[in-house]
């Protein structure tokens, strides 16, 4: 017997709908990462990028335990002396809750070029509709 190798031809892929309302940020990119890595699926093959596409909506409802909110940074770089940015995850919840469900996601994801690949199947929404009605997602409850 050989070990079952998955095709990238072969994969069949899915569309979900994961609504982040009052679901930990931790507990939902955890998911969706396992989604966007194709895990969830029989034929899971780790050099093979075998996920589905993955769409959260309510971004900004996502929540955070403990003193997360205000103690919680996140720093980039500008690459420039001095151009260190540092902002608490409370203010980037407020301008951009986006950017917080999708860097959480990208840490949990493969770190070269088939992790990039997943990462475009993540699409994240700040409000309770997207434009992806067409490929008929499937709703994906998380709730705890």
């Amino acid at each position: 017997m050989t070990t079952f190798m998955a095709k990238p031809h072969e994969v069949e892929r899915k569309w979900y709908v994961i609504d982040a309302d009052g679901v930990t940020l931790g507990h939902l990119a955890s998911e969706v990462a396992r989604i966007l890595r194709g895990k969830h699926k029989p034929i899971f093959t780790p050099h093979v990028d075998c996920g589905d596409h993955v769409i959260v909506i309510n971004a900004e409802k996502v929540r955070l335990t403990g003193k997360k909110l205000q103690q919680k940074r996140y720093i980039r770089h500008s690459g420039y002396p001095g151009g260190l940015k540092v902002i608490n995850y409370e203010r980037l919840l407020q301008t951009f809750p986006e950017r917080a469900i999708e860097k959480a996601v990208k840490g949990m994801l493969p770190h070269n070029r088939l992790g990039a690949r997943m990462l475009k199947k993540l699409k994240v929404y700040r409000g309770s509709d997207h434009p992806h009605a067409a490929q008929q997602p499937q709703v994906k409850d998380l709730k705890e």
